[in-house]
Order: C-alpha cells, then structure tokens, then sequence
C-alpha cells in the first residue's frame, strides 16, 4: 500500500476506482498523520531515544542466570526497528556491538533451542541480518527458526504428536506462544522468502484462536486457566499485528486470523479504561492498570491503523494510551508498573497480587515497538 502508482498504471485503471484509490490513500495519509501529532515529551522520537540509549548499556537478562531470555531479545529488536526507521546509524552501531559477543565471548549465553521462548531468539540476528547483510546473523538466526519445526529425539510424546499434525512440537497452548512462534518465523520468511515458514506459522495461530479465543475477542491464558491476563492477551495482539504486515494475501488462513485480530481490537477498545491504560485483568476494572500490557495492544493498534485495518476510531484510543503510557516513565527512562514474568494459574488471586517491576524489559520492549512503528513511514 505504500508504494507509488506510476501514471502510465493509473492511466490503465478506470476513474471510478482511481477515485476510490485516491480517497482511500488520503484517509490513510490522514490517520498517520495523526498519530505523528504529539507535544513536546511524548514525541516517539525521544520516547524512542530515550529507552534505547536506556537499553544500550544495560545488563544481559539471562533466563536461569545462564541464556538471553525473550524479554532482552524483545527489547533489542525494538530499539533495532527504532533506530533504523530514524536512520540512527551511531544507534545502530551501538545496537550491533551490544550483539557482538554473543559470537565470540559471549557464546555460552546463546539460549538453546527447545523452547518457544528460548527459540525466538533467532529473530534477533535475522533483524540484524536484514540490516547488515553479515552472513553469520543469517546462519545463527536460521538455526533456531528451522529448529523449532524439527523434533528432537528427546522429545516427548505429546510434542511428537504436535509435530505429526504439521505444527511445532514446541505447541503447548499458553497465549505468550503466539508472538514467540510468529516472531522468529515472520523473520525467517522475510530473509528467505520461503513461504514454508509464513505459512506454518499462519496455520499456528489458527490453532490457538481456536483454541484460546472466546467469543468476547480475549484470550484465555491457557485451556485450563480462565483468565484475562494483559501481557499474555497483549503477546496475542502483537503477535497478530506482526504476523498480518507479513502474511501473504493469498494465504488460506489470513481471513481467519484478521477476524481473530479485528474482533480482538474492538473488544479492547472496549475495556480501555478513562486512564487510557487497560487492567492486568483485562475485563476487571477492580485491577491494577499494567503497562507491558497495555503497550502491547497500544501496539498491535498503531499497526492496524498503520496498514489501514483499523478505521479512524482507533485513532484517539492509540493517542489516549501512547499518552498514559509515557506518564509511568522515570526520569531514568525506565518503565514502572510492569508485571513480573508470569506462569500459567487457576487462580484469578494470583494475577492480581503479581508483583510489579521498574525498568523490567517486559514493558521496555514494547514501548519501543510502539515509539518505531509510530514513525514509520
């Protein structure tokens, strides 16, 4: 959608529909553009440099005292994304060298692949890879992407049957998966072009909105946990947003995940609160507001208006929550209210007595999501 049309191709196209065209592409010119419009300290630019110039120096955040773990690797693609769409190249440098080690080093902290959140690792090298063209990015990223479709001997029973019905034998059906499984397979599909790994991934998520979708748009957080959980709804959001900007058209399952999206966003918009924020309950207003979720969806929205899937009403509900968002950021640039990593529990008590952490990457990461797509062009 947003790439010219030559006059030569226009002069082809009859003028009803050169009409239709017009009027569509001014109504998406008219909706970034409000989305650009933020006074001055809630800018994405300096929201943006401000986490990322954050992020830069920080220390690794190691799963078990021992691997980089998913939310580290959240954090560093979207400073990545962030840098690249303001053309920061002393940013981008930074970024890499941050990287650097784990080739050499650093080596013993590369996360092995036998795990949803231990194998979405690999789409942070594909990132890199895209930017630099540095064959080892490539190599190293491909490893886990291609690993998760590949069973183990160890594996158990249940993953086996997984992997027999064509989907990853790292299935288990928790909410998080969904960006986790998407992220390094949209990455693999973007450097490679095999639709083999899109389309896999498509096929993923269908499953899980079969499974986890409730006729409200929200997820449960797992079959047997009833629950609303924000950060586990907001991985589904993001997860969807990400894998639609990939997504062929021709895709057999794209209606199906599009409807799982659409329904999702209007059900938010919904149980937004007056604050701007939604709840680490999302359909509880009694709960606490949380931040790593609500950037999520803040997220998956700026996408969809972004590409033209969301119409002009989510606009305010985007500027509303970009606004109450950036109110929870220190002066030392760090996030506060973020959920603490969460498992899976039947007990609505557990969700609501979490403990809440300051400058966690949870809630880093996706505010620095947000701030790139914001200004992306």
């Amino acid at each position: 959608m947003r790439d010219c049309i030559s006059t030569y191709q226009i002069k082809k196209i009859p003028v009803l529909l050169v009409i239709v065209f017009c009027v569509f592409f001014q109504v998406m010119c008219a909706k970034k553009n409000e989305l650009k419009d933020f006074p001055h300290g809630y800018t994405p630019q300096e929201i943006g440099l401000l986490l990322s110039e954050r992020f830069v120096p920080s220390e690794h955040f190691l799963h078990r005292k021992q691997w980089i773990h998913y939310p580290e690797v959240c954090a560093h693609l979207g400073a990545l994304r962030f840098a690249g769409n303001i053309n920061n190249e002393l940013l981008i440098y930074k970024l890499q060298n941050r990287f650097e080690p784990l080739f050499s080093s650093e080596v013993d902290k590369l996360p092995p692949k036998n795990h949803v959140d231990m194998n979405m690792f690999g789409s942070l090298p594909l990132e890199l890879y895209k930017i630099t063209h540095d064959q080892r990015y490539y190599d190293l990223g491909m490893t886990y992407a291609d690993s998760q479709w590949e069973v183990p001997e160890e594996a158990s029973k249940e993953e086996k049957n997984w992997a027999d019905k064509g989907y990853s034998w790292q299935t288990r059906l928790w909410i998080d998966d969904m960006y986790m499984i998407t992220i390094v397979q949209s990455q693999a599909y973007h450097v490679t072009g095999d639709r083999k790994y899109i389309d896999r991934t498509a096929r993923q998520m269908v499953l899980y909105l079969d499974e986890l979708q409730m006729p409200n748009g929200l997820f449960y957080h797992a079959p047997d946990v009833p629950f609303y959980w924000g950060r586990g709804n907001g991985w589904m959001a993001a997860g969807m947003a990400e894998l639609l900007g990939v997504l062929p058209a021709v895709n057999p399952d794209r209606a199906r995940i599009m409807e799982g999206y659409v329904t999702m966003m209007r059900s938010l918009k919904k149980f937004q609160g007056e604050d701007g924020m939604w709840k680490q309950l999302v359909d509880d207003p009694e709960c606490w507001s949380e931040t790593s979720g609500s950037a999520m969806f803040t997220y998956a929205m700026i996408v969809g208006v972004n590409n033209g899937w969301l119409d002009a009403s989510y606009v305010p509900v985007v500027k509303s929550a970009w606004m109450a968002l950036v109110s929870y950021i220190n002066e030392e640039g760090d996030m506060t209210e973020i959920c603490v990593g969460t498992n899976k529990k039947n007990d609505r008590q557990y969700y609501y007595d979490r403990p809440r952490m300051i400058g966690d990457f949870h809630g880093q990461a996706p505010m620095l999501w947000c701030a790139a797509e914001l200004i992306s062009d």
